[in-house]
């Protein structure tokens, strides 16, 4: 039986790909910079780079911060101040909100049988900002930022903090949700608890990090809710 479920955020509930896209073009435009398609691919690619180095703990948020903006610039041979464009960048990206496909029916399906939650690893000023003008935000009990909580997935110790505030909680009726092996899966499997990869393009598991559970859609939470 499966009581309290905790869901990523990012390209598990929000298109992340989208509002990313959006938000770079709209900072390459206000610093007056060619705004071509195929920097949003190579600024995508250095993002999750530097993403997998905070999950591993070789960087901090602040550093990744302006350092992917640094290392697009040069990469991509623009000519800018990494510190203004990366303010920017956030600023925009918290200004919208794009659902992937199903999220909010299945949320809201959810929220009447289940106890919700949100752990994210994104920024605390990106992801309260979004989810300020989602419709969803009202049926998770609590949020679980990392840049919030000081720590971050897959660590232990994020989920441990998010344990604490769960009320009654226990890893037996727990499962999280999330489309990040090396963040969402191998972060329950260390916290001990059930894990579903979202896995819409169907990719392979990497290494030694094995889900439960694999969907394709949103839409089959459910029914493996009801096995477990």
């Amino acid at each position: 039986m499966v009581k309290d479920i905790l869901f990523d955020l990012d390209e598990t509930l929000f298109d992340f790909k989208k509002a990313e896209r959006i938000a770079l073009l709209k900072t390459l435009d206000f610093l007056g910079l060619d705004s071509q398609e195929s920097f949003v691919l190579l600024y995508s690619r250095i993002n999750q780079e530097m993403w997998k180095c905070l999950e591993r703990g070789e960087i901090t948020r602040q550093k990744l911060k302006i350092e992917r903006f640094r290392r697009f610039l040069e990469e991509a041979g623009l000519q800018s101040d990494p510190a203004q464009a990366a303010a920017f960048y956030e600023k925009s990206l918290s200004e919208g909100h794009y659902y992937i496909d199903g999220a909010e029916e299945v949320v809201f399906s959810l929220k009447e049988r289940y106890n919700l939650y949100i752990v994210s690893n994104g920024t605390y000023r990106v992801q309260t900002g979004r989810l300020s003008e989602a419709s969803i935000t009202t049926c998770f009990k609590d949020i679980f930022i990392s840049e919030q909580l000081g720590v971050n997935k897959p660590s232990r110790e994020f989920f441990h903090k998010c344990f604490d505030r769960i009320p009654g909680f226990s890893r037996q009726t727990a499962v999280i949700v999330g489309d990040s092996l090396t963040s969402d899966i191998l972060g329950g499997i260390n916290a001990g608890i059930r894990t579903i990869w979202f896995n819409p393009s169907h990719s392979q598991p990497e290494g030694e990090i094995v889900p439960d559970y694999q969907i394709s859609s949103l839409y089959e939470i459910a029914s493996i809710l009801e096995k477990l």
